[in-house]
């Protein structure tokens, strides 16, 4: 059945479409996420779409799980992956370290021990402990340059900020980039950049306004986000930041150090 109602499947499109255009998961087809989410249309194809992200699936499932909730496209547990909401505190910590050692322990070979201190700190399966906890450790950021690592980290996370300008298919941003800080990974001095907001005119999110707080993955504006989702993405991510540099070996120190 189709809905024209946006919904948690609308809003993984949203979020999924920007690394999946520049290759880095998920299936090949990734202008048919920017259909859906710019028609804000679902249907099975777009539920089909989604189940090819290996990455990111396997967290739905797993906090849809936890959370005695059938669908893991349904929109709090979409919203709890990417942005961050209670569901996540549902995850326990048997349930993570089972997902994490079924997914990752045989690709981060001889890593494994120092990825899965992430489970006894606490983490939980939000989009940002899978960029700074997960990632460093399966050998993908090691080029031996640190402006790139910190590049891949910085847009592979989900960010946030406020529009300054619109200008034709691209906004004016102001964020706060990471920066490296005696051995710490951390949000540094606002900066403004320019994002996608559409391609041709066609947008993930629609009918964006100057001032709007939005959130960004890679270099496009996924969706705007409410105060109290911006609160919970800035906890959330702040949450992982901690926990991983309090590690006996962080993972960004292992490839920015």
């Amino acid at each position: 059945m189709t809905s024209n109602a946006p919904s948690g499947a609308v809003t993984f499109a949203r979020y999924a479409y920007p690394p999946n255009l520049l290759g880095y998961c998920g299936p090949t087809d990734h202008g048919a996420l920017l259909e859906y989410a710019d028609a804000q249309v679902v249907d099975g194809g777009l539920v089909e779409l989604a189940r090819g992200f290996d990455g990111a699936w396997p967290y739905l499932q797993l906090i849809a799980g936890c959370s005695s909730i059938g669908d893991p496209l349904d929109p709090k547990v979409v919203e709890a992956y990417w942005i961050g909401n209670p569901l996540l505190e549902t995850v326990g910590m048997s349930d993570l370290g089972s997902s994490l050692e079924e997914r990752f322990r045989s690709r981060a070979a001889s890593e494994w021990e120092r990825l899965s201190d992430l489970i006894p700190a606490g983490g939980l399966p939000h989009h940002s402990l899978h960029v700074f906890g997960v990632y460093p450790w399966l050998g993908l950021l090691r080029s031996g340059h640190v402006d790139q690592p910190m590049h891949v980290l910085d847009r592979c996370r989900i960010r946030w900020g406020t529009i300054e300008a619109l200008v034709d298919d691209h906004a004016i941003v102001t964020y706060q980039p990471l920066a490296w800080r005696e051995g710490r990974l951390v949000l540094g001095e606002r900066t403004t950049e320019r994002v996608t907001a559409a391609d041709q005119g066609r947008a993930l999110a629609l009918g964006l306004e100057v001032g709007d707080v939005v959130s960004m993955h890679w270099d496009w504006i996924c969706e705007r986000l409410s105060p109290e989702q911006l609160r919970a993405l800035q906890s959330y991510s702040q949450r992982t930041l901690d926990l991983v540099n309090g590690l006996p070996v962080p993972g960004p120190a292992a490839v920015l150090s």
